[in-house]
């Protein structure tokens, strides 16, 4: 009942503050399995979801007080994924695997919405791991491995000499913890997408993966803020 509560005030036009403090609530107890049975519905997916703002397809990430509001309805919906059975199936039927694909792309600036881009990785690794017919539709339909590839190259800052050699910055300093956290998030969701992709037919593929093993060369050269983060990185 408190979870319905709390979706039920969500599901109004409320303040930030109080949309970021119900969020808070609902991420703790989604943690509980039995708390969710009840609550996880495809209407209140769809709360969620327009909180993450996953349902707006052509409009910009412009509005920063609403930063907050997104990253913690990721984090909602991250637990309620990894806990939840129906929750795994009402993703394929509301193409949320899509929807984060879309709003990912969004994210190019990493200092501006790097918490949003770590939560999104996050999630599209939960749905990759959880749940074979995205692991396909984002393989196949969604051009995934472009889309987790250019994630994983932005976290990385990465700047190209040639086609497929990236510069040796020696000099360069270790990441950020956030870059980190997104970088190895694009790397957990890339091994789950390229899984099956032991035969390149096409050329665009052929090239594709020579791209992904430049990056992956690159990333193997970079160090992290720590040296646990590092290995966690490698």
């Amino acid at each position: 009942k408190l979870c319905e509560g709390i979706l039920n005030i969500l599901e109004k036009d409320t303040k930030t503050s109080c949309q970021v403090a119900c969020l808070e609530a609902l991420r703790i107890l989604s943690r509980d399995k039995k708390v969710l049975v009840p609550v996880t519905t495809k209407r209140n997916m769809q709360i969620l979801m327009r909180l993450a703002k996953l349902d707006t397809v052509e409009d910009p990430l412009d509005r920063v007080s609403e930063f907050p509001v997104i990253v913690e309805a990721l984090k909602c919906l991250c637990n309620i994924i990894f806990n939840s059975s129906v929750a795994q199936k009402l993703s394929l039927e509301l193409n949320l695997a899509a929807m984060l694909c879309n709003l990912l792309q969004k994210c190019e600036d990493q200092q501006l919405f790097g918490d949003i881009k770590c939560f999104d990785l996050r999630l599209l690794f939960l749905l990759s791991l959880l749940h074979t017919d995205i692991r396909s539709q984002l393989r196949q339909e969604l051009q995934g491995v472009q889309v987790l590839t250019q994630a994983l190259e932005s976290s990385l800052s990465i700047r190209w000499t040639e086609e497929y050699k990236a510069a040796e910055d020696r000099g360069r300093p270790p990441l950020s913890l956030q870059e980190t956290d997104c970088a190895i998030e694009a790397l957990k969701a890339l091994f789950n997408v390229t899984l099956d992709s032991w035969n390149v037919h096409s050329k665009n593929e052929s090239h594709q993966f020579r791209y992904m093993a430049a990056i992956l060369r690159h990333c193997l050269l970079t160090t992290g803020p720590t040296e646990d983060k590092t290995e966690e990185l490698h």
